[in-house]
């Protein structure tokens, strides 16, 4: 067997289908980028149509299968919407991928009801109702795989965790829960932990040059995330190499979370 021939039957997406919320920027749209560079048809679900067509377009320019759903993930009727819409394009999904989020963070102190649920409701409730929708289908079929993306603030509180903080923890529970679930049928549920990462999700910390070099002096590495730098976990976790990791927090963060 050849190298390219092993690496494929490891990694190799080839007739899955994907479904990436918030794939259409920051570390979302990277990790679309990578799945259906690997083989997946992909499904970008976010709010801004341009940044969604965009996306796809760039992608069908290289030859890869993809296709958009506009959606609002802070409501339960725009999940549904969402799932549905993801399913006519390309069929049941076999990789489910939660990266939208929203970055509302308040000293807790300060915080108000409305801001505790809207986080809530898109960085939690959104992710638990598409695995409810997903994940017993992937059962079925004895294959999936369940993504989150979290956060340093689901294990330490700094900068204002707020209630970010406390969604991104909960939603590490959450993939251990569903992993607890579905793993026993083939369905593998972990998350990617980010450090801090140049996106537009942080522009509030990115606008600061002075906090940005000491966070990235936080790192072992020397420097802040990439978007890119997910690409590699990303394609790992969904394929058939991990077939034995699930429920696990997996850092990608240049050893920020260790130093």
């Amino acid at each position: 067997m050849t190298s390219q021939a092993y690496l494929s039957e490891l990694f190799s997406l080839e007739g899955r289908v994907a479904m990436v919320t918030g794939g259409s920027s920051g570390i979302g749209r990277a990790i679309t980028g990578a799945l259906a560079r690997a083989g997946a048809s992909v499904v970008v679900v976010a709010r801004r149509e341009a940044e969604l067509a965009a996306t796809v377009g760039e992608l069908e320019a290289q030859g890869a299968r993809a296709a958009w759903v506009g959606a609002d993930l802070g409501t339960r009727d725009g999940v549904r919407a969402a799932a549905e819409g993801a399913v006519k394009a390309f069929g049941e999904p076999d990789i489910l991928v939660n990266c939208a989020g929203i970055n509302l963070r308040p000293p807790i102190g300060e915080l108000g009801e409305d801001v505790w649920d809207t986080t809530m409701a898109v960085n939690l409730e959104a992710p638990h109702l598409l695995g409810q929708r997903f994940g017993p289908g992937m059962a079925e079929r004895g294959f999936g795989r369940i993504i989150h993306i979290t956060s340093q603030q689901a294990h330490r509180a700094f900068v204002q965790s707020g209630a970010y903080g406390v969604s991104k923890g909960a939603l590490e529970s959450l993939a251990r829960s569903q992993a607890e679930a579905w793993s026993p049928y083939g369905v593998t549920c972990n998350t990617l932990v980010p450090g801090f990462v140049m996106t537009p999700l942080n522009t509030r910390l990115s606008s600061d040059p002075e906090k940005v070099a000491a966070l990235a002096a936080r790192t072992m590495i020397g420097r802040n995330g990439l978007a890119e730098d997910f690409a590699g976990a990303a394609v790992f976790l969904a394929s058939r190499a991990s077939a034995y990791v699930t429920g696990q927090s997996i850092f990608v963060d240049g050893g920020f979370s260790v130093h």
